[in-house]
């Protein structure tokens, strides 16, 4: 945006008179902020993080966060801007939710962009409608492989040979493009994971024609690409910040996909006359090298799959390595409890990354979310299913066990959340307030560039 000069005096351009009052062209200014919050909901932000980044929009635009009101859940956004003498309300319907790390990296940047340069709104709108059209930056078959490495990162952190890895990959590949096949034909969200967890298992127990045994280790861990852990993490920090209904929301949604997942995996069994297979011991062969290695390819693969910048891959398996690596020394080597080495390992790479961002130019959750997803005990959730679905043959050990195995991933989940929610949790304040005061100074700049 230009100033004109006239008569000594520098006159507003009609775009800086829009970011100066808060209700100029307020139904467009509604519409970016909602646009730019169902872009961070619908590719895996938390309620908190879409909050902020609105908020800071709003102030981009001119309006003062005491007119503007929000109500986030997860299939709705809510927004009002009044004062004593106006009141907007819209609504947006947030659909088709994923993960793209890309595009909340993106929004992110944008909205400390829209406010160092004074965008106009048709800028804004302009590289906001491009963070969405951007093509992923992986390629279908990239992703697929990065599927296939994250399983068999998994299949190996649970104790598999390197033949199992392999095995592995290649079940979990072949069942990335089931998935992809099946949401081409617009099936059911949940149909989709049922068939695909299905496949995939079936493609592992064939795997005995190959290997002349049967491959527990394949069947355990091929199918756990769909293990839902984004919305797991994003649940238990949308209690922690109070967005209850949404993170109740994310939770019925996880335990949904989880079922459909171990719907899939009981009928592949059934038909192909496998034992149960929960009892297979997951301990690992080797806590340190081969475990390092695994968790790397499994943070990769996984952060494939949530496509994040490729810039930022060797940092994500990095801190797939600490989180880890710290995990198996506390629970092997100390005797701690799953639950206390996965929230040390959460809680450092949480830590670590309060320094990362600003070196990376990235949000925490980019780095830290896939660094801790290795440690998701998908399995452990399943099993509880599994047990469920068997319900008739039930009996009082094994009762017991679903039970051990529930209490046991459930804390696992909320020790990962809270270990890396750490900076969220004890210097929010302080990070908000930093945060504050940036906004303010490049406002001030621009009110102060205005009156000369």
């Amino acid at each position: 945006m230009k100033n004109s000069r006239k008569g000594g005096r520098i006159m507003e351009t009609k775009d800086e008179k829009v970011l100066k009052e808060p209700f100029a062209e307020i139904g467009r200014k509604m519409h970016l902020l909602l646009h730019t919050g169902q872009l961070l909901m619908e590719n895996g932000a938390d309620s908190d993080r879409t909050v902020r980044d609105m908020m800071r929009t709003a102030a981009y635009m001119g309006i003062p966060k005491d007119r503007i009101h929000q109500h986030v859940m997860y299939t709705t956004l809510m927004l009002n801007v009044n004062d004593e003498q106006h009141s907007y309300t819209e609504f947006r319907k947030c659909t088709k939710h994923g993960i793209n790390m890309t595009t909340l990296t993106a929004i992110s940047k944008l909205t400390w962009r829209a406010l160092e340069k004074n965008y106009s709104l048709h800028e804004f709108e302009r590289h906001l409608l491009r963070i969405k059209n951007r093509p992923r930056n992986y390629p279908v078959w990239l992703t697929a492989l990065g599927a296939g490495a994250a399983c068999g990162g998994f299949c190996k952190l649970f104790g598999g040979s390197w033949l199992d890895f392999l095995l592995t990959a290649l079940c979990a590949f072949l069942g990335f493009y089931v998935r992809k096949i099946c949401a081409g034909y617009a099936f059911n969200t949940y149909a989709v994971i049922a068939i695909t967890s299905f496949a995939t298992t079936m493609f592992a127990w064939a795997t005995q024609f190959l290997t002349g045994t049967m491959n527990w280790y394949p069947l355990i861990s091929c199918t756990l690409f769909l293990v839902p852990g984004i919305p797991l993490i994003n649940a238990v920090d949308d209690f922690l910040n109070n967005f209850i209904v949404s993170g109740m929301t994310r939770a019925i949604h996880t335990l949904l996909i989880v079922g459909a997942m171990t719907f899939g995996i009981v009928v592949a069994i059934r038909l192909g006359n496998v034992a149960d297979f929960t009892t297979v011991s997951l301990r690992p062969d080797n806590i340190y090298f081969s475990q390092a290695i695994a968790a790397a390819i499994s943070s990769m693969g996984f952060s494939i799959i949530f496509n994040i910048p490729r810039r930022l891959l060797p940092v994500v398996a990095v801190g797939g390595i600490i989180t880890v690596l710290l995990r198996n020394v506390m629970v092997l080597q100390l005797g701690f409890s799953q639950t206390a080495g996965s929230f040390l390992g959460a809680a450092v790479v949480g830590l670590l990354a309060l320094k990362a961002i600003h070196w990376f130019h990235a949000p925490n959750i980019i780095l830290t979310i896939p660094s801790a997803i290795p440690m998701i005990p998908g399995v452990l959730l399943y099993r509880v299913l599994f047990a469920l679905l068997n319900i008739q043959d039930i009996t009082a050990s094994t009762l017991l066990a679903m039970m051990r195995n529930g209490v046991e991933a459930i804390t696992i989940i909320i020790g990962i959340a809270i270990g890396v929610a750490i900076p969220n949790i004890f210097i929010h304040r302080y990070i908000e307030n930093n945060k504050q005061r940036t906004v303010k100074d490049l406002l001030d700049k621009r009110y102060l560039k205005d009156d000369e």
